[in-house]
């Protein structure tokens, strides 16, 4: 799941950065569709076969500047295939200046974040003759030996040369829409694009909508607190758990014995204490924040962004409108999905303050237990969320939102002058009995 970035965005990511892409006409499209990123107006205006330079002076981002680059860009072969004719040759020179090249692809990966781009998939029906000899056959032997050799020298090593492969996963579901057979289409150059930003920015923005390519976040001390905790109740429980059922064997064996009956008599286990009530409850509490941070925080799950569509939401409230012709009035009026959710959100606010409203309105209970009660009713979950999970409070917005507005309306009804039902009616009873 990429996040999709808008320039505003890349530019806080991307700021004091020098950038460099190296390469052949594959990499020269990246290139442009990598700054359109952070400035769409760019127009692919420039030398086709020199350096094509880009700066972004607001944010002060280089891209192919002379200074060491904080990320590389790097990948080719379909050039060096051409102009050998797709010779085997050709495929051992490659392969030695690739031995040559590594190492110092390898030293710059200390510092920057080197990116080895894996050749593209052709369409070979499409290639013009006098690019028949770039065979989707030449470039796989081509991308082996890229694979094979770069980080050879530094298997033990963090500081690794990283192959960017998904552009050649991407080609083989759309190269068949090239204009050339060897040219990505635009929308697939700019995915690939926006996966590269996702590669570098994600560690570093810790997008909401982007699960690619950020590292597993380190538990904070609260988390690692809360995980002991919920460890120590799951061993309380069993404990405690083990010796009420060792006692209950107890009990009823010594019984058969003292009857000396061949039929055990019934006998009921023990109440359950307060004490292991409590632990079995936060033992199913931490099995259920335990699920929760699998699916939310951890790669263990794969994830996806959400995708709307008119039908998938309209359909549903269609059907929903059919069926309530036979119980209500029809409407015609359709409103657009975010006012629809706002409507539903807005609903459930009024229906809960009118409902604590009338509460305090017939009971007149202003009591501090009812506050903490409502309070921790509201609160608990998400409390116990922002805790697993790393999240601020304002994360979960409705609930703070529920639990300010119950705090006005119970300042509003419990300030002087107290004015509750019975209050209101007394009143009323009193100026109906004057004459």
């Amino acid at each position: 799941m990429f996040s999709r970035w808008r320039y505003i965005e890349a530019k806080d990511c991307l700021i004091d950065k020098h950038i460099v892409f190296i390469g052949d006409s594959r990499i020269r499209q990246l290139f442009y569709s990598f700054i359109k990123l952070i400035n769409p107006q760019v127009k692919e205006e420039g030398n086709k076969h020199g350096n094509i330079p880009f700066e972004d002076k607001s944010a002060s981002i280089k891209v192919g500047s002379v200074a060491k680059p904080h990320i590389i860009v790097v990948g080719a072969a379909t050039w060096s295939i051409k102009i050998h004719n797709g010779s085997n040759e050709a495929l051992a020179q490659y392969k030695i200046n690739i031995t040559s090249v590594a190492p110092l692809l390898e030293k710059l990966a200390k510092s920057s974040d080197v990116y080895w781009v894996l050749q593209d998939p052709v369409y070979e029906d499409m290639l013009s003759e006098s690019r028949k000899m770039i065979t989707n056959e030449k470039i796989d032997a081509y991308n082996e030996a890229a694979v094979r050799i770069l980080n050879s020298s530094s298997r033990n090593s963090k500081a690794k040369v990283k192959v960017f492969s998904v552009s050649k996963l991407i080609a083989q579901e759309t190269i068949m829409k090239s204009a050339d057979g060897l040219h990505l289409p635009e929308s697939s150059r700019d995915t690939n694009a926006m996966i590269l930003m996702n590669v570098y920015c994600n560690k570093i923005m810790k997008p909401i909508d982007g699960s690619c390519c950020q590292p597993q976040p380190p538990l904070t001390l609260i988390q690692k607190i809360a995980f002991c905790f919920f460890t120590l109740s799951i061993i309380g429980y069993l404990i405690i758990s083990l010796m009420h059922r060792n006692n209950y064997r107890k009990n009823k064996s010594g019984t058969d014995l003292e009857s000396g009956e061949e039929k055990k008599p019934a006998i009921s286990m023990p109440n359950v204490s307060t004490l292991e009530l409590l632990l079995h409850s936060f033992c199913k509490l931490g099995l259920i924040m335990t699920y929760f941070y699998l699916c939310d925080r951890a790669n263990l799950f794969m994830k996806e962004n959400k995708f709307y569509t008119h039908s998938s939401f309209f359909i549903p409230i269609i059907y929903i409108l059919v069926l309530g012709v036979f119980y209500t009035e029809n409407t015609k009026e359709f409103l657009p999905v975010y006012m629809h959710i706002r409507v539903l959100v807005a609903a459930y606010l009024f229906q809960t303050g009118y409902g604590h409203f009338s509460y305090f309105w017939i009971k007149g209970d202003f009591g501090v237990y009812r506050v903490c009660q409502v309070l921790f009713r509201l609160n608990f979950l998400v409390v116990v969320l922002c805790i697993v999970m790393d999240r601020p409070y304002q994360f979960y917005y409705f609930v703070p939102l529920v639990t300010v507005w119950f705090m006005i309306i119970y300042a509003t009804l419990a300030i002087w002058p107290q004015i509750v039902q019975k209050k209101a009616n007394g009143k009323t009873l009193n100026s109906n009995l004057q004459p």
